[in-house]
């Protein structure tokens, strides 16, 4: 496995570990990859009763709308509610310091429960 593979893997694993801990859910898991179907990377997360697809990135150099962009194909292969990317914070491995991205209707959605 590539040094930025293993990166990423670890970095997923974290995200799931705090969110199964944060939010009192073990089917909370990482996801296999499903090619250009793909559904993000942390499976088993809801809001209002409907799926939230969460892609995880630990890259050095972000590319916010690339990112993002991603989350929202993803989100549709799973026919999702919102789609957020949880992105490394330099300088902290604190999973509680590191950022969360998605769009104005994803906020909206998350915050409402409808997806507009």
């Amino acid at each position: 496995m590539s040094a930025a593979r293993a990166k990423g893997t670890a970095f997923e694993t974290a995200v799931v570990r705090w969110l199964r801990e944060a939010l009192q859910d073990d089917r909370i898991e990482r996801r296999s990859l499903n090619g250009r179907n793909d559904r993000g990377d942390v499976a088993g997360v809801r809001a209002w009763g409907q799926r939230v697809v969460i892609e995880c990135k630990s890259q050095a150099r972000h590319s916010l709308a690339e990112w993002l962009d991603e989350a929202e194909v993803e989100r549709g292969n799973d026919d999702a509610l919102v789609g957020v990317v949880v992105f490394k914070r330099r300088g902290t491995t604190d999973p509680n310091e590191q950022y969360v991205l998605m769009s104005g209707a994803s906020l909206i959605a998350l915050l409402t429960g409808d997806r507009v």
